[in-house]
């Protein structure tokens, strides 16, 4: 008697695992906002722009009246803030995308699809992230050209670099949010900077919180920009030369992206629903 090898095509091993056709979907929708950017190239090359101008105007201009306690070079205080406020306002891009998605019926259309429900926010959130690595990268080439060092250990540098990216993936979120809320593509622009500007300028980011009035400084210390920025520091320069400590400063960026995931992600899948 010879034994057979049965073949299960993959549509039905697809049927059965709703979980392996909500990945492959994601990923379909993930590739597909990430082809854009390589047909209209200037959309990533702008994108960029940006934080370059950040980093030689904090450096060359700014950096020798700002003063950092420790003796820290301004430039090594300066690029994790420069990280991390790069991914905060790149998470714009989910907020104006889907909104664009929306408003022409492109989001309708998914939904007359046989696809995953959860593919299209995975998706959007996905290739952001994905293009967060390229621009994250981009900013360690521009630090290290203007004079950034790392004192700590590669492995540590890396942890670093992931906890922006886990970030970054965590405030796509909240502004995929914005844009289902808001509908239009302008008007998300315009509502996400109000949440975008708090956040990234009264933190820790450019100036040390300690120069802060009193009144901000509760504010500065305990909001999430300031955590993920304080814990790459840590990682990139050392607990010694931040005053801090590694671990627990990790734990609470981690804490906060964790929340925000918790918090958001379920929000943003209840108003897509609603919405489309």
């Amino acid at each position: 008697m010879t034994s057979a090898a049965i073949v299960i095509p993959s549509a039905d091993i697809e049927r059965r695992l709703p979980v392996v056709a909500a990945v492959r979907d994601a990923g379909a929708i993930a590739w597909r906002n990430l082809i854009t950017y390589r047909r209209v190239p200037q959309l990533l090359v702008f994108s960029t722009i940006q934080p370059v101008i950040f980093v030689l105007m904090f450096r060359y201009v700014f950096g020798g009246a700002i003063k950092i306690p420790g003796g820290v070079p301004y430039v090594d205080f300066l690029m994790p803030g420069i990280f991390v406020q790069t991914v905060v306002f790149g998470a714009m891009a989910a907020a104006i995308g889907l909104a664009t998605d929306l408003k022409t019926g492109l989001l309708e259309r998914f939904r007359t699809l046989p696809m995953s429900r959860s593919a299209v926010l995975a998706g959007r959130t996905l290739a952001d992230m994905s293009r967060n690595v390229f621009v994250i990268a981009l900013m360690v080439l521009v630090g290290v050209a203007v004079g950034f060092r790392v004192h700590t250990s590669m492995l540590e540098v890396i942890a670093g670099l992931l906890l922006v990216l886990l970030f970054s993936y965590a405030m796509s979120w909240v502004f995929a949010l914005v844009g289902l809320a808001v509908g239009d593509p302008e008007t998300s622009q315009a509502a996400a900077f109000p949440v975008l500007a708090p956040l990234v300028f009264a933190s820790s980011a450019f100036v040390p919180v300690s120069s802060m009035p009193t009144w901000l400084q509760g504010f500065a210390l305990h909001q999430p920009v300031s955590a993920v920025i304080t814990a790459v520091r840590d990682l990139t320069l050392g607990a010694q030369a931040t005053g801090g400590s590694t671990g627990t400063d990790a734990i609470q960026a981690l804490a906060w992206c964790a929340g925000i995931l918790v918090v958001f992600a379920p929000l943003a899948v209840w108003r897509y629903r609603r919405t489309v």
